[in-house]
């Protein structure tokens, strides 16, 4: 079960306030289960999804809520991850604990920061 740590006292949340999908995710029933746990998706609409909501006019409904700084900030996660997926021992997660897999992924993130601290232009930094 996954928690998300509070800010005060009390127990950690066990339900994330929002999830973040692509295009591929934004059918109907998949926007369905979260908001009826009473989470946000932040999931855009399909092109054809569009076309078929406007071609019913005022039954089509409104357009699902979408937050556009937040799916951006998706873009930056999805980059993370794949920098540290060039790592082997992440992609496939050999490690049997998950306390080893944590020093792996703590490994692999310090070589990407160093490596992009190298790389980097002096007057960049």
């Amino acid at each position: 079960m996954m928690r998300f740590p509070t800010s005060g006292p009390g127990r950690p949340r066990t339900r994330p306030g929002r999830i973040l999908a692509d295009k591929a995710y934004s059918s109907r029933a998949i926007r369905v289960e979260p908001r009826r746990r009473h989470i946000t998706a932040i999931i855009p609409e399909r092109r054809d999804q569009r076309a078929n909501r406007a071609r019913k006019g005022p039954r089509g409904g409104r357009p699902p809520a979408f937050d556009r700084k937040a799916y951006r900030d998706r873009n930056t996660a999805e980059r993370c991850f794949n920098k540290l997926k060039q790592h082997r021992a992440v992609a496939t997660r050999y490690d049997k604990r998950d306390y080893v897999y944590q020093g792996t992924l703590t490994v692999a993130s310090i070589r990407t920061w160093l490596h992009d601290l190298t790389t980097r232009s002096p007057d960049t930094a």
